[in-house]
């Protein structure tokens, strides 16, 4: 596994990480499988978040026993210090260490800063001078608050959305983070699962030295596939440049990157999946979608009741009811 320094923090880090998001859905066996697997073939940066329900404790389960050898990231969406601490506490628990390499705020309103009336970065201070974590992080989904937190030379490591449909504003992010010595973690590298040529976006985001993409795993066959990619790293052919082309004018716009910040729906609408609708019919098994669950589900957005959640909270500032009925006409017409 080819390796960087990863920014300031210094630490070696394999150019492949792993998403525990997906591992929540699967046995625990399964993903006990999947993680010794990703190890034993050389992935060392592991990344998950409180708020992923058993993903932390999978990870404790299967690589408790070779902790000093891999880098471990997490995150919280505390609102307080003292709930960051608890969730920071919880974390250490799950993970069954005594210190987490990478911690970061997850998806903040706002660039926390020392002496903020929140408490919130020093509360991480605090916790780094006793020596539960080691670095301090922060994830966002906007472009402000990203430039913010990196120009701000507080933060080590940036965890920001990167892949071929990524803008040049947003590709700019990282130089800026290289300029400011500050690791970046790829996230949404397959945009929620919109793209499926997981061979061009690796070969996209290898052009980037200091992104290390995490990729969200669930089967063992998609670790294999990004095993192979990083045993040999494919080159940005004029093939996979036509398929980005391609993809790049099919998705053009705004689009829903499934980050499920718009959740929970009092209506019960499952808007990460509804919101991408067009999308996964033509890109996927349209009959995996075509069942009468899922037109019960689609049917939902009906029920909308523009309680306004899902607008304020989406991340990319989409105008979700309009995009939830795009999508709703188009699964029922084609």
């Amino acid at each position: 596994m080819e390796k960087i320094i990863f920014g300031k923090t210094g630490l070696r880090a394999g150019r492949t990480g792993f998403g525990a998001i997906p591992i929540q859905r699967i046995s625990y066996d399964e993903s006990t499988a999947i993680l010794r697997r990703a190890y034993e073939a050389g992935v060392n940066v592991f990344d998950t978040a409180n708020g992923y329900t058993t993903s932390e404790d999978r990870i404790g389960v299967a690589l408790g026993d070779v902790r000093e050898k891999i880098i471990l990231c997490t995150k919280s969406g505390a609102k307080t210090s003292a709930d960051l601490i608890a969730q920071l506490e919880n974390s250490l628990q799950k993970m069954r260490t005594n210190y987490i390499d990478i911690f970061q705020f997850h998806n903040p309103e706002f660039v926390p800063h020392p002496g903020g009336e929140d408490g919130l970065y020093d509360a991480l201070e605090n916790a780094k001078r006793e020596g539960k974590i080691r670095h301090i992080g922060i994830t966002a989904h906007k472009m402000h608050l990203a430039l913010e937190a990196v120009e701000s030379d507080l933060y080590d490591v940036l965890q920001y959305p990167f892949s071929y449909l990524s803008s040049p504003e947003e590709l700019a992010i990282a130089e800026k983070a290289r300029e400011h010595n500050v690791g970046v973690l790829g996230m949404k590298s397959l945009c929620g699962g919109i793209l499926t040529n997981a061979r061009a976006a690796f070969a996209f985001l290898r052009q980037y030295e200091n992104i290390v993409p995490i990729w969200g795993i669930e089967k063992m066959s998609e670790i294999e596939e990004i095993l192979q990619y990083e045993k040999n790293p494919p080159g940005l052919t004029d093939e996979l440049l036509d398929e980005i082309a391609r993809d790049k004018a099919a998705l053009s716009g705004s689009f829903c990157r499934a980050c499920g910040y718009c959740l929970p729906c009092p209506a019960n609408i499952p808007i990460p999946m509804a919101a991408r609708m067009e999308f996964l019919l033509k890109r996927m098994v349209a009959e995996n979608f075509k069942t009468p669950d899922w037109q019960e589900q689609m049917r939902r957005i009906d029920d909308c009741t523009n309680c306004g959640h899902c607008k304020a909270n989406c991340p990319y500032e989409l105008d979700v009811p309009e995009v939830l009925k795009r999508h709703k006409v188009y699964y029922f017409d084609c």
